[in-house]
């Protein structure tokens, strides 16, 4: 253990969730903007284990001095670095972020307010950086990027997900529905149907995940060929495949989408939560690739998780989750999407469908099962850190879809 009471781990993995910054003044910024911003959105802090109090949600710290200085040193990243050093804790994280982050975005008037404080030169530091060129989405620098997160561990991603192991928004049948595996099928089957997906269609996919849409698909009559640059992914998808009965109609390839050989190849062309990793430098080359190989008379069903119009000038803010989570990952508005279609490409979106409600109660059941197979992952050579990393992360997302802070939507597009 270090002297802060988090568990060592070795430095080149948690640096700066095991070292506490060395920044008292920015401490004492850190704990009068948090009064302030506390006193207009609808949380409480608290320190130790007193009492809930009736109301608002409750941030609890456990070590007030170190959190303070992580969040003075380099703001909400370091809120995130506090949690996984557990620094601090709440009775319901969820709820806490969710409030938090409804407060932000405008619910209350806050998250204009605050946007302004990023223009104040000594509160830089609580706004974070620019991303490292290191995780710039070249060819190369992708396939690290997707490295650090989805090449993991199978089995750990296995303790979480479902059966079809779909790492994605399922679709719900309602709010009562709890069926995760049907939800992921139920938005399968939606974009298969929307991009004319049947016996016959030439259908390429970017981003094969564990293989579950190539499965579906292939068992219309398609044939399919499947893109990733995860190789953890592609071994595991092509057992599944195989395990269906359908490897004869499915071809899986190691390879980046901008790769992908043909002109005008495909019937269908999909691609599900994939563009939060292309980044925005590489938006064009996205579109202009399914431009390239969609086929005349085809469609192209995307699904992205989409941000408010107004804050894509935020996109390129380096936040917790890129640092720990996904490397390069970026996300877009469907008003760019917009954009980038009528800039470069001669398709054109034709219809939209939201449903962020959904990734709230996914991400819900993922969080339930992963904190229920914790032990499992501890197995499997993941530390507590990691642990409370993920927690974080699933509590954040979640969060950020039950307030409106980010959304997810099936995007149809075609050519005009």
């Amino acid at each position: 253990m270090t002297e802060t009471g988090v568990p060592t781990t070795p430095a080149t993995r948690w640096p700066d969730v095991e070292r506490v910054p060395r920044a008292p003044l920015r401490a004492v910024t850190a704990r009068a903007l948090l009064k302030f911003v506390a006193g207009r959105i609808p949380v409480r802090v608290v320190t130790g284990d007193e009492p809930q109090p009736p109301g608002p949600p409750v941030l609890r710290l456990r070590r007030p001095d170190a959190f303070y200085r992580r969040i003075g040193t380099t703001g909400l990243i370091g809120l995130g670095e506090a949690y996984q050093a557990g620094d601090w804790y709440a009775d319901d994280l969820a709820g806490l972020l969710t409030a938090a982050a409804a407060g932000m975005n405008g619910s209350l008037g806050g998250y204009r307010k605050l946007a302004k404080l990023r223009h104040v030169p000594w509160l830089k530091p609580l706004h974070g950086a620019r991303s490292p060129a290191s995780e710039e989405n070249t060819v190369e620098g992708a396939r690290r990027n997707i490295q650090r997160h989805y090449d993991l561990s199978n089995e750990m991603f296995a303790l979480f997900l479902d059966e079809t192991m779909t790492y994605s928004s399922g679709l719900f049948a309602g709010p009562e529905d709890e069926d995760l595996a049907a939800a992921q099928r139920r938005k399968i089957d939606r974009l298969l149907d929307l991009t004319g997906v049947g016996d016959g269609t030439r259908v390429l996919e970017i981003g094969t995940g564990w293989g579950e849409l190539a499965i579906r698909a292939a068992r219309r009559g398609a044939r399919v060929h499947t893109v990733t640059i995860s190789t953890e992914q592609q071994q595991l998808a092509q057992q599944r495949v195989t395990d269906a009965g359908v490897a004869d109609r499915v071809t899986i390839e190691l390879c980046d989408y901008r790769h992908v050989i043909g002109e005008r190849e495909y019937d269908a062309i999909i691609s599900v939560e994939m563009i939060e990793a292309v980044g925005r430098k590489y938006w064009p080359d996205y579109f202009g690739a399914i431009d390239r190989l969609l086929a005349p008379g085809g469609r192209a069903g995307l699904q992205a998780i989409t941000l408010p119009d107004h804050r894509i000038e935020f996109a390129e803010t380096y936040t917790w989750v890129q640092k720990y989570i996904f490397p390069g990952g970026v996300m877009l508005s469907t008003e760019e999407v917009a954009r980038q279609l009528a800039a470069g490409t001669s398709l054109r979106s034709v219809e939209k469908r939201a449903f962020g409600w959904s990734y709230a109660k996914t991400l819900r059941a993922w969080r339930e099962r992963f904190l229920s197979n914790a032990d499992q992952v501890r197995s499997l050579g993941f530390d507590d850190i990691f642990v409370r990393t993920w927690e974080y992360y699933l509590a954040y997302c979640e969060a950020g879809f039950v307030s409106g802070e980010i959304d997810v939507c099936q995007l149809i597009l075609d050519r005009e």
